[in-house]
């Protein structure tokens, strides 16, 4: 499928070595689509006073192709690469970018977790965003329901949003009920292994409802709210998740415990030093 480009115009290029800062595509009298590229390396040296070297010029229907792309809708799209990258941000941080995904019943203690996790950090000098389920349905997602399709369409998107905070080194902690097994999978297939961890708040039905906070099932019950999970709708708990919330000896964690438990484990994997 034939692409068109405007002569001149600039576009991402993905090449070996020093990172490209600008490429400008040429027409050739052969019909040929010719894209030059500067270096940094040859930026440098042209700002030295002396003439840079030319590079390979690749060309669309030559071997040297450019990575063109189809990602979903999106068509003859490069990735563009950084200079700086995810190693050089932690650095800078003192840390490691990863996602901690909280989930469980609605009134299992989520948001409550996150916040106080989130606060701990904080206090130990650390950068973490709390990307709160209802908080984002208030912008990104307000045009999704609470339909089984527009569920999972909610989920992919904080995941891709979870993935981008870890690239950029911050710990990034999503707290949502997120009830389908596939979808919680989905998104740590986003991340590099070990960078996902899921935090299962593993509270009893019977605890969460009479918790309530939102009145929600209570709506769910009189038939007010339909496809509310765990009560019409089903919730899926994680089979390995690395950590899990539960009582002990019929009582509930404090809010400091648990942040405390999922510290823990952040310092024992390393995540708090870079």
């Amino acid at each position: 499928m034939a692409a068109s480009f405007t002569p001149g115009a600039r576009i991402p290029l993905r090449r070996e070595g020093f990172p490209s800062v600008l490429e400008t595509v040429h027409g050739r009298k052969d019909g040929c689509l010719e894209i030059r590229a500067r270096s940094r390396l040859q930026v440098l040296i042209k700002a030295a006073g002396k003439e840079p070297p030319e590079l390979e010029t690749p060309t669309i229907n030559g071997t040297n192709q450019l990575a063109m792309s189809t990602i979903g809708k999106s068509t003859n799209i490069v990735w563009h690469e950084c200079p700086v990258g995810k190693p050089e941000r932690q650095k800078l941080l003192r840390q490691k970018g990863c996602v901690i995904w909280i989930t469980g019943l609605s009134g299992s203690g989520k948001s409550t977790l996150a916040c106080a996790l989130s606060r701990e950090l904080h206090c130990r000098g650390k950068l973490t965003y709390v990307l709160d389920g209802d908080n984002i349905r208030h912008g990104l997602n307000r045009d999704l329901s609470f339909k089984a399709e527009d569920r999972v369409e909610n989920i992919r998107r904080i995941g891709e949003v979870a993935k981008l905070f870890a690239d950029a080194g911050v710990i990034c902690i999503a707290s949502l009920i997120s009830p389908y097994r596939e979808d919680r999978d989905a998104c740590r297939a986003l991340l590099p292994e070990n960078n996902f961890i899921e935090v299962f708040m593993n509270i009893p039905l019977e605890i969460c409802e009479a918790r309530d906070p939102k009145g929600l099932y209570k709506l769910a019950r009189s038939g007010k709210i339909k496809g509310f999970t765990g009560i019409d709708d089903p919730y899926e708990p994680p089979i390995n998740c690395e950590i899990e919330i539960q009582l002990r000896d019929g009582l509930c964690a404090s809010p400091n415990a648990m942040a405390e438990k999922v510290v823990t484990y952040l310092v024992e994997k390393g995540f708090l030093e870079a």
